[in-house]
């Protein structure tokens, strides 16, 4: 799907999610995010400012993710963090600190709980909505989002959303990790 028709059919799906809910996998260690203002500072090399935005965004979050509670589902991500952490996963996992702080939960998995799913290839960017459809996410290779598969296939979509569930459930709560391996870290153009 080219981007505009995916950003309309992801917000008319999003919002008749089941209880069964949304659930996302983010494997690849590095995007571009065009057009965040927060992404746009942290690319600059504007570390702080990066920081502020985010933080600036939380009362924003925090009513997207009251506004799923509203409509009777969870939204749950599972995020792949190599190490040691690249300067973009570093600014993402704070921005993912915030929305975890928000409502919306993130569990952490290293490359090892994974490895046996990525013989070929790395794990695609999928998420599921309900149990109903589910988006692969395409990137160039520059990182930046260029367009997305839509499944529609039942059976698939209930897979991957297991599959999803059960690496939250055997994933580390975002919070404990961030203090260990995050917090300490100096600003990306210092390391």
């Amino acid at each position: 799907m080219e981007l505009d028709a995916y950003y309309a059919d992801f917000e008319n799906n999003f919002w008749t999610i089941s209880e069964l809910g949304f659930w996302k996998l983010e494997r690849q260690q590095f995007f571009k995010e065009p057009g965040y203002d927060s992404w746009e500072a942290f690319a600059k090399g504007e570390w702080d400012e990066s920081l502020r935005l985010l933080d600036a965004g939380r009362s924003d979050m925090a009513d997207y993710h009251r506004r799923v509670e509203e409509h009777g589902f969870v939204a749950r991500r599972v995020r792949v963090v190599e190490e040691p952490i690249t300067a973009y996963l570093q600014w993402e996992l704070h921005a993912l600190r915030i929305r975890d702080q928000c409502g919306g939960s993130v569990r952490i998995v290293g490359p090892d709980q994974v490895a046996e799913f990525e013989h070929h290839m790395a794990l695609p960017e999928i998420y599921t909505l309900g149990a109903t459809v589910m988006y692969q996410a395409i990137y160039d290779d520059d990182g930046v989002l260029a367009s997305a598969r839509k499944f529609v296939d039942r059976d698939l979509v209930v897979r991957c959303r297991r599959f999803i569930q059960d690496l939250y459930e055997a994933g580390q709560p975002l919070e404990p990790f961030f203090a260990g391996h995050v917090a300490a870290l100096p600003p990306p153009g210092q390391r």
